[in-house]
């Protein structure tokens, strides 16, 4: 389960946004260590437009995602949450899509579910607004390189492992929503950090030093890439471990699917 947390312009809380945030306390319930949130704003109201230049949008809109890390009382009593790995969105998400609001709304809460404060969410729902977030940025750019140049760039960043056909030339696609380490950690707040292939968390084996480290796989091979490819964190970034990412890519001119790699794993420990 995810949260939203509604951000008012005007609150009487001197929190810092991706840092505290102050909750009634009839919400002490709906909010756990270590729950992912989506940041949200209202619509702007029509006395307070010197907050405009402040937001992403006057309209309601998501703005930001992160982690609650811990629950804590102040010097008054209040409670409050202690924000960390705050992404905020370069493009406001807007509360609709296509006419069709992202929250799924009781229908006991139909006439006062917007004045919660908090309210709670699917994993489901906090990854479709933050793919949002990410395919308002620009995409993607195209050059056709030689596929040893593939192997010699992708080298350089440690959790790049490509698939290729030697002596063919292949259109590689850089996109921005991959390579960029901000749009990393958006495919890891939506899959978690444990392997899809094995369930190896480096956290929960190396310990607070390893925490929330792994590799993110494209599940589509750079090879097969058609003229164009909009890269979506949710359908097509996964996490896997080192050593998953290394079996997947071993076969230059394959690359295995994570539901092979599965079954090989399975198949390695049945006993004869």
């Amino acid at each position: 389960m995810c949260v939203v947390l509604a951000e008012s312009d005007d609150s009487k809380w001197d929190d810092k946004t991706g840092e505290r945030y102050h909750f009634p306390k009839q919400y002490q319930k709906s909010l756990t260590p270590g729950m992912r949130f989506v940041y949200y704003k209202g619509r702007l109201k029509p006395g307070n437009k010197e907050y405009s230049s402040k937001r992403l949008s006057d309209a309601p809109h998501y703005f930001g995602i992160g982690r609650i890390s811990e629950i804590r009382p102040d010097e008054a009593g209040h409670l409050y949450a202690v924000l960390t790995e705050f992404q905020p969105f370069e493009q406001a998400v807007l509360a609709k899509n296509d006419g069709v609001y992202y929250e799924e709304i009781p229908e006991q809460q139909k006439s006062n579910y917007w004045r919660f404060s908090v309210r709670p969410i699917s994993g489901e729902v906090f990854a479709d607004i933050a793919v949002a977030s990410a395919l308002t940025e620009s995409r993607f750019i195209m050059d056709d390189i030689e596929s040893e140049e593939i192997l010699q760039e992708d080298a350089t960043d440690e959790e790049s492992l490509v698939s290729y056909e030697e002596g063919k030339k292949t259109s590689k696609f850089v996109t921005k929503y991959e390579r960029n380490p901000k749009l990393k950690k958006l495919a890891k707040s939506i899959h978690g950090t444990t392997c899809f292939a094995c369930g190896f968390n480096f956290g929960d084996f190396y310990g607070e030093y390893a925490k929330d480290f792994i590799h993110i796989h494209h599940v589509v091979p750079v090879s097969e890439f058609g003229m164009s490819k909009i890269v979506n964190p949710k359908t097509d970034l996964v996490p896997v471990c080192a050593n998953c990412h290394g079996i997947i890519h071993r076969k230059k001119d394959r690359t295995l699917s994570i539901d092979e790699l599965k079954d090989m794993i399975a198949a390695s420990k049945k006993t004869p």
